[in-house]
């Protein structure tokens, strides 16, 4: 896999709380791209594209990645390490891609006990939870079930939901994932902060988001096709060059991966790293509730 990896392990105890801090959450959280918006405005806007974009949200995620999506979401589910019984919510996750991922790997799992001596290990019925505030999204993720057989046993669940304000209860996830979504919230904090609070000791937070290139030659060259290709590539798939504008501006708004790992671990989660892939193109964050 071509993938150019740097990590680094991130203690709390290197992010202490700045006084800049809440005004940089603050303008993150009044922009919709390149734009200052009110918060509801934002929202709204927000379900907007995604709502726009929602039939073809896998195809043109093929298009512009160049299939390497697939890659970053099998990175994201290895470091998960599912296993049979966990209890997993998935957010943002709507097109069912991680959850399916994360079936998978626990079905090769299964088959491995079935072969072993590990029968045991099957008996917890698991559930994924794939939360998503747009049920457009959800639509399409339902759909690709159904085509796949995936949850007839009733371990995918499907659930319309706000990530800044889940409606699961404090203690009740094994692990949490959120993938290309946590850029489009009102308040990361809260995101942040309802992560932290569903999960259990031990759980661990998981996040892959597109980030900052830091190689100023690749950055040139990324940022030329991000902002002159992947809005023509979205008017000429979809009709739509503006959802696919927001999506390219949104990026650039969200927190570098230093700041976004202070943020994970001022919501109160241990052990907090991030692995940057081709570059920094996409961050894979994640942190350990303890």
């Amino acid at each position: 896999m071509a993938l150019g990896t740097v990590s680094r392990r991130l203690g709390t105890k290197l992010f202490p709380v700045l006084s800049p801090t809440p005004r940089l959450l603050h303008s993150h959280a009044t922009s919709f791209g390149f734009k200052q918006v009110n918060e509801e405005e934002k929202a709204r806007m927000v379900g907007d594209v995604f709502t726009s974009v929602a039939s073809n949200y896998d195809l043109m995620n093929d298009l512009m990645s160049a299939g390497l999506h697939r890659l970053w979401k099998d990175r994201l589910v290895s470091k998960l390490n599912p296993f049979p019984g966990m209890k997993h919510l998935d957010v943002a996750g709507g097109t069912g891609d991680v959850a399916f991922r994360i079936l998978e790997n626990i079905n090769r799992v299964k088959q491995r006990a079935l072969r072993g001596a590990f029968k045991d290990t099957l008996e917890a019925e698991t559930e994924i939870y794939v939360c998503d505030i747009n049920p457009n999204m959800l639509n399409v993720g339902k759909q690709r079930a159904l085509e796949k057989g995936f949850g007839e046993d009733g371990s995918l669940v499907w659930v319309e939901g706000n990530a800044e304000s889940l409606s699961f209860q404090n203690d009740s996830m094994d692990g949490y994932t959120i993938a290309f979504g946590i850029r489009n919230v009102t308040h990361i904090e809260k995101v942040l902060s309802e992560a932290h609070r569903v999960l259990k000791s031990g759980g661990r937070f998981l996040c892959l988001e597109l980030s900052h290139v830091g190689i100023p030659i690749f950055k040139d060259l990324y940022d030329y096709y991000s902002f002159s290709v992947i809005p023509y590539m979205g008017e000429l798939v979809s009709g739509d060059r503006e959802s696919y504008q927001y999506l390219v501006e949104s990026i650039r708004r969200f927190p570098s991966q230093e700041k976004f790992a202070s943020m994970i671990a001022d919501a109160g989660f241990q052990k907090v790293e991030y692995e940057n892939l081709v570059g920094g193109v996409v961050a894979i964050h994640s942190g350990l509730k303890i």
